[in-house]
């Protein structure tokens, strides 16, 4: 089992990382962070609202499923979501430079850090 910090630690080794956060998505508070890049207390806000209202619009229409991870492609960036398979009311986002990165390595990355991340 991995700490928050040794969790984040490991997704800035991934190609084209640029900053990461476990992010608590009652609050919106961040519970740890990793990198630079943006303002990630505001990012960690506003990806809070983007998860809350892909949830709602589940419940709504009748979803009986749970997200996986969301994508956000910008230009220059990827942002990734994923809620934590460990720990209910929790995410891990994750951003990395699109002409760097492999995005189907940093799902994966993620997907094993949240395995093993501790609370």
């Amino acid at each position: 089992m991995a700490t928050i910090r040794q969790t984040l630690d490991e997704m800035m080794t991934c190609d084209g990382a640029m900053c990461c956060a476990v992010v608590d998505s009652e609050s919106g508070m961040m519970l740890g962070s990793a990198g630079s890049g943006l303002d990630l207390e505001v990012a960690a806000a506003a990806n809070t609202e983007v998860i809350r209202a892909k949830l709602k619009a589940m419940r709504q229409l009748g979803l009986n499923d749970v997200i996986d991870d969301i994508l956000i492609t910008l230009g220059k960036q990827y942002h990734l979501l994923r809620p934590s398979s460990r720990k209910e009311g929790t995410f891990i986002y994750f951003v990395l430079d699109k002409h760097r990165a492999n995005l189907a390595l940093a799902r994966r990355k993620m997907q094993d850090v949240d395995k093993n991340m501790m609370f």
